[in-house]
């Protein structure tokens, strides 16, 4: 089953690491990263720019409305996504827990949909190649 882990982080926290921290963490996560791509456990992952340099759109009623920044008034914001293999729902928990950005923000675990699936049942045809 695939797994998204959603990396949010709250820039306060950030901000509040000891200097060299943030490099060590993130040194930690592309080592965590690399084992796991070898193993063919870890499909994707990207990290985001800056929620200050997000734009939000919404289309209501035929107007298109671009707001600065994510729409949420919130502390942590979408930093980045890996995609991920795992066994079960539980599995997926337990690597996202192994990340060092679930101490400065979440790590949000989703079920990837069957998208051929859906495709399939709305007689949308086959996905074009």
């Amino acid at each position: 089953m695939q797994f998204l882990l959603l990396v949010y982080n709250d820039d306060t926290l950030l901000d509040a690491l000891p200097d060299g921290e943030f490099d060590t963490r993130m040194n930690g996560c592309f080592a965590k990263a690399d084992a796991m791509q070898r193993e063919g456990r870890l499909l994707q992952s990207q990290q985001l720019e800056s929620a200050k340099k997000a734009r939000s759109v919404r289309v209501r009623d035929g107007h298109t409305r671009v707001v600065d920044g994510p729409f949420a008034e919130t502390k942590e914001v979408l930093a980045g996504f890996n995609l991920i293999e795992a066994d079960s729902l539980d599995e997926a928990v337990r690597i996202a827990a192994e990340f060092p950005w679930a101490q400065t923000g979440c790590i949000e675990v989703r079920p990837v949909r069957d998208m051929a699936a859906v495709r399939q049942r709305v007689d949308a045809g086959p996905q074009p190649a």
